[in-house]
Protein backbone atom coordinates (compact mmCIF):
# COMPACT_ATOMS: atom_id res chain seq x y z
CA UNK A 1 0.00 0.00 0.00
CA UNK A 2 1.59 3.11 -0.96
CA UNK A 3 0.97 6.81 0.54
CA UNK A 4 -1.51 8.43 -0.91
CA UNK A 5 -1.86 12.64 -1.98
CA UNK A 6 -3.53 14.58 0.37
CA UNK A 7 -5.11 18.00 0.54
CA UNK A 8 -2.06 20.65 1.52
CA UNK A 9 -4.40 22.09 4.08
CA UNK A 10 -3.14 18.60 6.12
CA UNK A 11 0.14 19.38 5.16
CA UNK A 12 -0.04 22.65 6.27
CA UNK A 13 -1.12 22.12 9.79
CA UNK A 14 1.44 18.98 9.87
CA UNK A 15 4.10 21.68 9.27
CA UNK A 16 2.55 24.20 12.23
CA UNK A 17 3.17 20.89 14.54
CA UNK A 18 6.53 19.79 13.06
CA UNK A 19 7.15 23.71 14.18
CA UNK A 20 5.46 22.94 17.61
CA UNK A 21 7.92 20.18 18.34
CA UNK A 22 10.71 21.70 17.83
CA UNK A 23 10.73 25.24 18.92
CA UNK A 24 8.18 24.30 22.39
CA UNK A 25 9.26 21.05 22.77
CA UNK A 26 12.86 20.35 21.81
CA UNK A 27 14.57 23.28 21.69
CA UNK A 28 13.52 24.44 25.71
CA UNK A 29 14.60 21.05 26.69
CA UNK A 30 18.20 19.89 24.86
CA UNK A 31 19.30 23.38 25.15
CA UNK A 32 19.56 22.44 29.53
CA UNK A 33 22.45 19.81 29.52
CA UNK A 34 24.83 22.53 27.62
CA UNK A 35 23.76 25.28 29.66
CA UNK A 36 24.32 23.35 32.98
CA UNK A 37 27.46 24.39 33.43
CA UNK A 38 26.93 28.06 33.32
CA UNK A 39 23.71 27.85 35.80
CA UNK A 40 25.53 25.64 38.07
CA UNK A 41 28.03 28.55 38.59
CA UNK A 42 25.65 30.89 38.94
CA UNK A 43 23.38 29.31 41.20
CA UNK A 44 26.36 27.26 42.85
CA UNK A 45 25.03 24.24 42.21
CA UNK A 46 26.41 20.21 42.82
CA UNK A 47 26.32 17.94 40.19
CA UNK A 48 23.71 16.10 42.51
CA UNK A 49 21.25 18.83 42.69
CA UNK A 50 22.16 19.19 38.58
CA UNK A 51 20.77 15.98 38.52
CA UNK A 52 17.76 16.58 40.23
CA UNK A 53 16.88 19.24 38.90
CA UNK A 54 17.38 17.56 35.40
CA UNK A 55 15.09 14.79 36.90
CA UNK A 56 12.28 16.70 37.47
CA UNK A 57 11.20 16.82 34.21
CA UNK A 58 10.55 13.31 34.54
CA UNK A 59 8.98 13.88 37.48
CA UNK A 60 6.16 16.10 35.94
CA UNK A 61 5.89 13.75 33.33
CA UNK A 62 4.74 10.82 35.47
CA UNK A 63 2.15 13.06 36.71
CA UNK A 64 0.44 14.37 33.93
CA UNK A 65 1.45 12.39 30.37
CA UNK A 66 -1.89 9.90 30.73
CA UNK A 67 -4.09 13.11 31.57
CA UNK A 68 -2.24 14.74 28.61
CA UNK A 69 -3.86 11.90 26.41
CA UNK A 70 -6.86 12.22 27.83
CA UNK A 71 -7.54 15.97 27.36
CA UNK A 72 -6.18 15.16 23.28
CA UNK A 73 -9.30 12.90 23.20
CA UNK A 74 -11.47 15.00 24.54
CA UNK A 75 -11.12 18.14 23.55
CA UNK A 76 -9.33 18.25 20.29
CA UNK A 77 -5.54 18.56 19.40
CA UNK A 78 -5.74 22.02 18.06
CA UNK A 79 -7.48 23.93 21.08
CA UNK A 80 -4.59 22.11 23.68
CA UNK A 81 -1.80 22.26 21.69
CA UNK A 82 -3.01 26.34 21.69
CA UNK A 83 -3.13 26.31 25.64
CA UNK A 84 0.20 24.24 25.99
CA UNK A 85 2.21 26.04 23.81
CA UNK A 86 1.21 29.16 25.38
CA UNK A 87 2.18 28.00 29.18
CA UNK A 88 4.91 25.96 28.19
CA UNK A 89 6.71 29.72 27.14
CA UNK A 90 5.22 30.66 30.16
CA UNK A 91 6.84 28.06 32.22
CA UNK A 92 9.97 27.33 30.58
CA UNK A 93 10.57 31.24 30.42
CA UNK A 94 10.36 30.96 34.58
CA UNK A 95 13.83 29.00 34.25
CA UNK A 96 15.57 32.31 33.25
CA UNK A 97 14.42 33.72 36.85
CA UNK A 98 15.67 31.13 39.00
CA UNK A 99 17.85 31.69 41.76
CA UNK A 100 18.83 29.00 43.45
CA UNK A 101 17.95 25.24 43.12
CA UNK A 102 14.84 25.44 44.73
CA UNK A 103 13.31 27.80 42.44
CA UNK A 104 15.38 25.87 39.37
CA UNK A 105 13.65 22.42 40.39
CA UNK A 106 10.28 24.11 41.17
CA UNK A 107 10.79 25.75 37.27
CA UNK A 108 11.75 22.70 35.52
CA UNK A 109 8.94 20.78 37.36
CA UNK A 110 6.67 23.28 36.24
CA UNK A 111 7.78 23.17 32.47
CA UNK A 112 7.83 19.94 32.25
CA UNK A 113 4.27 19.34 33.07
CA UNK A 114 3.19 21.23 30.28
CA UNK A 115 5.96 20.04 28.44
CA UNK A 116 5.49 16.47 28.50
CA UNK A 117 2.02 17.15 26.99
CA UNK A 118 2.97 18.09 23.92
CA UNK A 119 4.61 15.55 21.81
CA UNK A 120 1.26 13.26 23.07
CA UNK A 121 -0.84 16.01 21.42
CA UNK A 122 1.17 16.01 18.17
CA UNK A 123 1.22 12.43 17.61
CA UNK A 124 -2.52 12.61 18.54
CA UNK A 125 -3.24 15.44 15.42
CA UNK A 126 -1.15 13.08 13.21
CA UNK A 127 -3.54 10.12 13.91
CA UNK A 128 -6.81 11.99 13.30
CA UNK A 129 -5.36 13.82 9.67
CA UNK A 130 -3.32 10.96 8.34
CA UNK A 131 -3.90 7.24 8.24
CA UNK A 132 -2.45 4.06 6.12
CA UNK A 133 1.59 4.37 5.17
CA UNK A 134 0.62 8.12 5.68
CA UNK A 135 0.70 7.83 9.08
CA UNK A 136 3.72 6.55 9.67
CA UNK A 137 5.27 9.21 7.49
CA UNK A 138 3.67 11.83 9.59
CA UNK A 139 4.81 10.76 12.48
CA UNK A 140 8.30 10.47 11.14
CA UNK A 141 8.26 14.26 10.28
CA UNK A 142 7.20 15.17 13.25
CA UNK A 143 9.80 13.63 14.88
CA UNK A 144 12.73 14.84 12.40
CA UNK A 145 11.28 18.26 13.51
CA UNK A 146 11.81 17.09 17.31
CA UNK A 147 15.40 15.66 16.70
CA UNK A 148 15.90 19.04 14.50
CA UNK A 149 15.32 21.16 17.37
CA UNK A 150 16.98 18.73 19.84
CA UNK A 151 19.97 19.27 17.76
CA UNK A 152 19.92 22.82 17.20
CA UNK A 153 19.60 23.36 21.26
CA UNK A 154 22.67 22.18 22.35
CA UNK A 155 24.44 23.90 19.28
CA UNK A 156 23.40 27.40 19.60
CA UNK A 157 22.54 27.90 23.56
CA UNK A 158 25.83 27.93 25.14
CA UNK A 159 28.26 28.76 22.63
CA UNK A 160 26.15 31.30 20.41
CA UNK A 161 23.25 32.41 22.11
CA UNK A 162 24.34 32.88 25.51
CA UNK A 163 27.41 35.30 25.13
CA UNK A 164 24.97 37.12 22.45
CA UNK A 165 21.87 37.74 24.71
CA UNK A 166 24.52 38.27 28.22
CA UNK A 167 23.56 34.94 30.25
CA UNK A 168 21.47 31.77 30.26
CA UNK A 169 18.64 33.69 31.58
CA UNK A 170 18.07 35.66 28.54
CA UNK A 171 18.47 32.10 26.63
CA UNK A 172 15.63 29.96 28.17
CA UNK A 173 13.53 33.74 28.14
CA UNK A 174 14.08 34.01 24.39
CA UNK A 175 12.76 30.09 23.49
CA UNK A 176 9.90 30.82 26.36
CA UNK A 177 8.93 33.39 24.04
CA UNK A 178 9.08 31.17 20.90
CA UNK A 179 6.75 28.75 22.42
CA UNK A 180 3.90 31.48 23.32
CA UNK A 181 4.27 32.66 19.85
CA UNK A 182 3.36 29.02 18.35
CA UNK A 183 0.76 29.08 20.81
CA UNK A 184 -0.70 31.78 19.14
CA UNK A 185 -0.17 30.46 15.47
CA UNK A 186 -2.44 27.43 16.98
CA UNK A 187 -5.45 30.20 18.16
CA UNK A 188 -5.35 30.96 14.66
CA UNK A 189 -5.81 27.72 12.87
CA UNK A 190 -9.56 26.76 11.75
CA UNK A 191 -11.21 23.78 10.21
CA UNK A 192 -11.06 20.39 11.72
CA UNK A 193 -9.31 17.55 9.31
CA UNK A 194 -10.31 14.11 10.61
CA UNK A 195 -9.43 10.62 9.07
CA UNK A 196 -10.58 7.30 9.46
CA UNK A 197 -14.65 7.52 9.54
CA UNK A 198 -17.53 9.36 11.54
CA UNK A 199 -16.25 7.95 15.17
CA UNK A 200 -13.47 9.75 14.96
CA UNK A 201 -14.52 12.97 13.73
CA UNK A 202 -15.81 14.16 17.17
CA UNK A 203 -13.94 14.71 21.08
CA UNK A 204 -14.75 11.36 22.66
CA UNK A 205 -17.09 11.73 25.85
CA UNK A 206 -15.70 8.66 27.44
CA UNK A 207 -14.74 9.81 31.22
CA UNK A 208 -11.13 9.57 31.85
CA UNK A 209 -11.60 6.89 34.40
CA UNK A 210 -13.59 4.65 31.52
CA UNK A 211 -10.72 5.29 28.98
CA UNK A 212 -7.68 4.32 31.68
CA UNK A 213 -9.65 1.35 32.90
CA UNK A 214 -9.96 -0.14 29.04
CA UNK A 215 -6.55 0.80 28.16
CA UNK A 216 -4.68 -0.62 31.10
CA UNK A 217 -5.97 -4.20 30.48
CA UNK A 218 -4.58 -4.10 27.54
CA UNK A 219 -1.82 -6.23 27.82
CA UNK A 220 0.68 -4.87 24.08
CA UNK A 221 0.58 -1.43 25.78
CA UNK A 222 1.92 -2.06 28.89
CA UNK A 223 5.00 -4.41 26.93
CA UNK A 224 5.02 -1.04 24.70
CA UNK A 225 5.33 1.08 27.69
CA UNK A 226 7.90 -0.86 29.40
CA UNK A 227 10.33 -0.99 26.96
CA UNK A 228 9.68 2.69 26.29
CA UNK A 229 10.60 3.16 29.64
CA UNK A 230 13.48 1.58 29.64
CA UNK A 231 15.18 3.36 26.59
CA UNK A 232 14.15 6.56 27.78
CA UNK A 233 16.10 6.19 31.25
CA UNK A 234 19.46 5.36 29.14
CA UNK A 235 18.77 7.64 26.64
CA UNK A 236 17.89 10.93 29.17
CA UNK A 237 20.76 9.89 31.37
CA UNK A 238 23.22 9.53 28.35
CA UNK A 239 21.84 12.59 26.99
CA UNK A 240 21.78 14.63 30.40
CA UNK A 241 25.69 14.12 30.96
CA UNK A 242 27.35 13.67 27.81
CA UNK A 243 28.44 17.26 27.76
CA UNK A 244 29.81 17.16 31.36
CA UNK A 245 31.58 13.82 30.79
CA UNK A 246 33.35 14.89 27.58
CA UNK A 247 34.26 17.82 29.11
CA UNK A 248 35.37 16.27 31.96
CA UNK A 249 37.75 14.28 29.68
CA UNK A 250 39.25 17.11 28.82
CA UNK A 251 37.04 18.40 25.46
CA UNK A 252 36.35 22.33 25.17
CA UNK A 253 33.08 23.52 25.29
CA UNK A 254 32.33 23.26 21.93
CA UNK A 255 33.50 19.89 20.65
CA UNK A 256 31.92 18.64 24.11
CA UNK A 257 28.43 20.45 23.11
CA UNK A 258 29.41 19.46 19.61
CA UNK A 259 29.06 15.60 20.19
CA UNK A 260 25.50 15.81 21.94
CA UNK A 261 24.32 17.95 18.29
CA UNK A 262 25.82 15.40 16.92
CA UNK A 263 24.03 12.54 18.36
CA UNK A 264 20.71 14.88 17.68
CA UNK A 265 21.92 15.46 14.38
CA UNK A 266 22.28 11.66 13.12
CA UNK A 267 19.16 10.76 14.80
CA UNK A 268 17.11 13.81 13.07
CA UNK A 269 18.48 12.72 9.60
CA UNK A 270 17.99 8.72 9.89
CA UNK A 271 14.49 8.75 11.03
CA UNK A 272 12.63 9.39 8.11
CA UNK A 273 14.30 6.70 6.28
CA UNK A 274 14.29 4.19 9.17
CA UNK A 275 10.29 4.79 9.48
CA UNK A 276 9.82 4.50 5.66
CA UNK A 277 12.25 0.98 6.13
CA UNK A 278 9.54 0.26 8.63
CA UNK A 279 6.78 0.09 6.27
CA UNK A 280 8.67 -2.00 3.34
CA UNK A 281 9.37 -4.70 5.97
CA UNK A 282 5.50 -4.67 7.61
CA UNK A 283 7.04 -5.48 11.13
CA UNK A 284 8.10 -2.73 13.17
CA UNK A 285 8.89 -4.63 16.55
CA UNK A 286 12.02 -6.18 14.58
CA UNK A 287 13.34 -2.53 13.86
CA UNK A 288 12.38 -1.60 17.58
CA UNK A 289 14.61 -4.60 18.63
CA UNK A 290 17.59 -3.92 16.56
CA UNK A 291 17.19 -0.43 17.92
CA UNK A 292 17.28 -1.48 21.04
CA UNK A 293 20.47 -3.34 20.70
CA UNK A 294 22.30 -0.72 18.93
CA UNK A 295 21.30 1.58 22.26
CA UNK A 296 22.47 -0.89 24.58
CA UNK A 297 25.83 -1.75 22.87
CA UNK A 298 26.71 1.89 22.47
CA UNK A 299 26.03 3.34 25.75
CA UNK A 300 27.55 0.44 27.41
CA UNK A 301 31.03 0.59 25.66
CA UNK A 302 31.23 4.78 25.68
CA UNK A 303 32.84 4.67 28.86
CA UNK A 304 35.45 2.41 27.83
CA UNK A 305 36.21 4.38 24.29
CA UNK A 306 38.42 8.08 23.68
CA UNK A 307 39.13 9.85 20.92
CA UNK A 308 36.85 8.75 17.54
CA UNK A 309 35.86 5.82 18.88
CA UNK A 310 33.64 8.01 21.50
CA UNK A 311 32.15 9.60 18.13
CA UNK A 312 31.08 6.50 16.58
CA UNK A 313 29.50 5.42 19.75
CA UNK A 314 27.59 8.54 20.28
CA UNK A 315 26.58 8.54 16.62
CA UNK A 316 25.41 4.50 16.90
CA UNK A 317 23.06 5.37 19.76
CA UNK A 318 21.75 8.76 17.49
CA UNK A 319 21.30 6.90 14.83
CA UNK A 320 17.76 5.30 15.50
CA UNK A 321 16.79 7.61 18.76
CA UNK A 322 13.98 9.45 17.34
CA UNK A 323 12.94 6.77 14.84
CA UNK A 324 12.73 4.29 17.91
CA UNK A 325 9.83 6.94 18.94
CA UNK A 326 8.68 7.60 16.23
CA UNK A 327 8.23 3.86 15.24
CA UNK A 328 6.45 2.81 18.78
CA UNK A 329 3.76 5.96 18.34
CA UNK A 330 2.75 4.60 14.66
CA UNK A 331 3.00 0.93 16.33
CA UNK A 332 1.16 2.17 18.96
CA UNK A 333 -1.72 3.68 16.59
CA UNK A 334 -1.81 0.56 14.65
CA UNK A 335 -3.32 -1.80 17.10
CA UNK A 336 -6.65 -2.73 16.70
CA UNK A 337 -7.20 -3.38 20.06
CA UNK A 338 -6.69 1.09 20.47
CA UNK A 339 -9.93 3.02 18.54
CA UNK A 340 -8.87 6.17 17.31
CA UNK A 341 -10.67 8.01 19.82
CA UNK A 342 -8.92 6.76 22.88
CA UNK A 343 -5.37 6.85 20.73
CA UNK A 344 -4.12 10.18 22.56
CA UNK A 345 -5.02 8.40 25.92
CA UNK A 346 -2.98 5.07 24.95
CA UNK A 347 -0.12 7.80 23.77
CA UNK A 348 -0.49 9.19 27.52
CA UNK A 349 -0.26 6.01 28.93
CA UNK A 350 3.25 4.60 27.38
CA UNK A 351 4.97 8.22 26.95
CA UNK A 352 3.92 8.09 31.16
CA UNK A 353 5.89 4.78 31.72
CA UNK A 354 8.69 6.90 29.91
CA UNK A 355 8.89 9.78 31.86
CA UNK A 356 9.02 7.89 34.73
CA UNK A 357 12.36 6.38 33.70
CA UNK A 358 13.12 9.64 32.42
CA UNK A 359 12.79 11.08 36.40
CA UNK A 360 14.56 8.07 38.02
CA UNK A 361 17.71 7.70 35.21
CA UNK A 362 19.17 11.36 35.99
CA UNK A 363 19.80 10.71 39.89
CA UNK A 364 21.84 7.39 39.37
CA UNK A 365 25.36 9.04 37.83
CA UNK A 366 25.82 12.46 39.91
CA UNK A 367 24.91 10.61 42.99
CA UNK A 368 27.65 7.84 42.00
CA UNK A 369 29.70 11.08 41.16
CA UNK A 370 29.78 12.91 44.50
CA UNK A 371 30.67 9.68 46.34
CA UNK A 372 33.26 9.14 44.12
CA UNK A 373 34.37 12.81 44.37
Amino acid sequence: MKPQKLPSEEWHQLGLAAATHTFAAAIPFSCMPVLFVEISADLNLSLTQIGTAWGMLGLSGVIISVYGGILGDKFGPKRVLAVLCLLGGITGAMRGLSFNFITLAAAMFAFGFVRAMIPITVHKAARLWFDGPNLSIANSIVSMAMGFGLTLGPLVSATVLSPLLGSWRQVLLVYGTMSVAIGLLWTLQRGNIVRGGEAARKPTSISMRAAISQLVRTKVLWLIGLALMFRTASIIGFVGYLPLYLRGQGWDTAHADGALAGFYAISTLSVIPISLLSNKLHSRKYLLFAAAIIAVLGIGFLPLASGIAIWLFVLAVGITMDAYMSITITFTQERQELSMAHSGTALGIIFTLSQLGAFVSPWSEPLRLDTKG
